[in-house]
């Protein structure tokens, strides 16, 4: 489906030519190393400094803070294209990177620490992960096992971390933690970690998935970390009630990659039932086929119309929890289906791994777990109701 036949509301001529311009980055400095990073299961570093230079690391963050200045139009407009771009996948972890680590460090960061981290961000010296999953638990934050406790001004870390997108190398992590094992969810906090300067931080493998190969994703552990107080984010006893309330942001990042894959699969496979034949004429002649694009074509443009709503609602920063967790929800379950139909009318060339709709096949299932898994997202919507 072309991309012209519908355009967001939040997507204006500036947007569309950023998207232009990042589709011939990637198109030049990250598909002839697809296959490369994908035996290696992560990104090059000298990508992210690239990819820095460009202007396409932390686009919605403040110019002051050495961002790009934008909206989250614009960001999302960058992490969109490796996604659309069904040969590239879901290999870059920029949307944890910029949309995520670098959203919180603005939101409960200190002038002094957005100033110290966010311009290295910004040119991809400093590579940034966030720290949740635990290998006793996910999705329940109130379960985490990882503590943080005060020994005059710094802090002493233990724990373990699994899962963890750009864990293998990265040099600043948010690590959502136990301050006071007493107090509950009141005590739960965000700490950061700069690697460099943590001894007892170690990287243990890079996790072998069945997607998202060319992902850095590790597991991490602390081992007496000490911490300087200075890297406390936000308030004591309050990373609980960051976490919830950045979730909703996490959640509409991924419900708009969600949708940016689905509308990509459906291309593709339009295309491709338009030239493969079987029994004297295009696959796309058959009623079946047609049939199936058209339920795909109304799912797809179902989802892209609610997430634009909820990408507006969040502009205007009235975005709330159940919505979002609606629109992720709905959007990755969307992204599955689409893909898996989209795999059917391939045949068997659907399953191999030459063809992109296979890679997006593998890539996406794991949408419906991370940041909450899908039945999560429905018990927090039923409590709304």
């Amino acid at each position: 489906m072309s991309s012209t036949t519908y355009r967001s509301p939040w997507v204006d001529d500036e947007v569309l030519a950023l998207r232009d311009m990042v589709t011939k980055f990637i198109e030049t400095e990250a598909l002839p190393h697809r296959e490369r990073w994908i035996d290696q299961k992560y990104v090059d570093r000298d990508f992210w400094l690239k990819a820095g230079a460009q202007g396409l690391l932390c686009a919605s963050i403040p110019e002051e803070y050495g961002g790009g200045g934008g909206t989250l139009a614009h960001e999302l407009a960058i992490l969109q294209v490796p996604l659309a771009l069904t040969e590239m996948g879901f290999g870059l972890g920029n949307a944890v990177h910029s949309g995520i680590v670098a959203n919180y460090i603005l939101a409960y960061g200190t002038d002094e620490q957005k100033r110290r981290w966010l311009p290295k961000m910004a040119s991809g010296e400093m590579i940034g992960a966030i720290a949740m999953t635990e290998p006793a638990g996910g999705s329940d934050l109130k379960q985490l096992r990882t503590s943080a406790l005060r020994d005059g001004d710094h802090f002493m870390l233990n724990g373990a971390k699994t899962f963890i997108t750009n864990g293998g190398h990265a040099d600043l992590v948010i690590v959502v933690c136990r301050t006071d094992p007493t107090a509950g969810t009141r005590g739960i906090s965000l700490v950061v970690v700069e690697t460099a300067e943590a001894d007892g931080y170690r990287v243990g493998r890079l996790l072998d998935k069945v997607g998202l190969r060319s992902q850095d994703t590790a597991e991490i552990f602390f081992d007496d970390v000490r911490v300087p107080a200075r890297n406390l984010l936000g308030e004591e006893g309050q990373g609980f009630y960051y976490a919830m309330t950045q979730l909703a942001h996490e959640r509409l990042v991924i419900s708009d990659g969600a949708v940016a894959v689905a509308e990509a699969a459906l291309e593709a496979t339009v295309g491709y039932t338009k030239e493969r034949t079987a029994f004297g004429a295009p696959l796309f002649e058959m009623q079946n086929t047609r049939f199936e694009l058209a339920q795909c074509a109304i799912l797809v443009r179902t989802a892209r119309v609610f997430v634009d709503h909820c990408v507006e609602l969040h502009m205007r920063g009235e975005l709330d929890a159940a919505t979002a967790s609606m629109a992720k929800a709905n959007s990755t379950d969307v992204q599955c289906e689409v893909v898996d139909r989209c795999v059917q009318l391939f045949g068997g060339y659907g399953y191999m791994l030459e063809y992109p709709i296979a890679r997006m096949y593998a890539d996406s299932r794991a949408q419906k777990i991370y940041a909450g898994a899908n039945e999560v997202m429905k018990e927090l919507i039923a409590r709304s109701l």
